[in-house]
């Protein structure tokens, strides 16, 4: 157990990045996970039997000191870190022309600076192990919709994802950008739940990250879109 692989996640306590966490756990893997809900990541551990293999940690993935203070108690408990999992995100579910400015505000320091603050905190943990990150975007990062401020701050995760690459190859740290379409997850609480159709599983989409996280080294899976079947767009 102490030699297995560690994996750090922000929003880890529900949806994606909670099916994430029990996927590796289930394998073995040492994990953290992050969440501005105290309360919830409680709930989650307890939910899991709280494995000695998991470390919670309260904290907004938008703010520069928690999201450090993450990634040094991550390697303080396990002593490396493998993975960083940039998951923790939110929508306004509004467009330009209806929308709450204040909303936008927490969205795109959440969806875009969020991300960017991990790269940082983890690299260089994950220079050390040849590590990983993961960027969770969206679809919505590659189709554009009228009006969306959300999707914009995916199709900015898209490009963070791509100059994060050509910045840390050289140094032996991979990353991999994930774009869900339409998930079956917290997300669509805003909008009086989930749209008709077909829709992944948060369990299937955590399936196709820890694929990504466990390839052979020195393979680099950089961009993976993974729809349900019956999604048009």
């Amino acid at each position: 157990m102490t030699d297995s692989p560690v994996t750090l996640i922000t929003g880890g306590s529900s949806g994606i990045g909670a099916a994430a966490a029990r996927l590796l756990l289930d394998r073995g893997h040492r994990v953290a996970v992050t969440g501005r809900d105290r309360d919830r990541l409680t709930r989650f551990a307890a939910g899991l039997g709280d494995p000695p293999g998991l470390l919670t940690l309260p904290g907004d993935a938008s703010d520069d000191a928690a999201v450090t203070a993450a990634v040094e108690s991550t390697v303080k408990e396990f002593g490396r870190l493998d993975t960083a999992v940039a998951n923790a995100g939110l929508a306004s579910h509004d467009t330009l022309g209806d929308g709450d400015p204040a909303r936008w505000r927490e969205m795109i320091l959440t969806n875009v600076l969020g991300p960017a603050l991990l790269i940082r905190a983890a690299l260089p943990a994950l220079k050390e192990t040849g590590g990983r990150i993961v960027l969770i975007g969206s679809v919505a990062g590659f189709v554009n919709t009228p009006g969306n401020l959300y999707g914009a701050t995916k199709w900015a995760v898209t490009g963070l994802a791509e100059n994060t690459r050509r910045m840390v190859t050289a140094d032996g740290v991979g990353v991999t950008l994930i774009a869900p379409g339409r998930v079956e997850t917290p997300f669509w609480d805003g909008l009086g739940g989930p749209p008709d159709g077909s829709l992944l599983t948060a369990d299937q989409l955590a399936e196709s990250l820890v694929w990504a996280i466990t390839q052979p080294r020195g393979v680099d899976v950089n961009t993976m879109v993974v729809r349900p079947i019956g999604q048009p767009v």
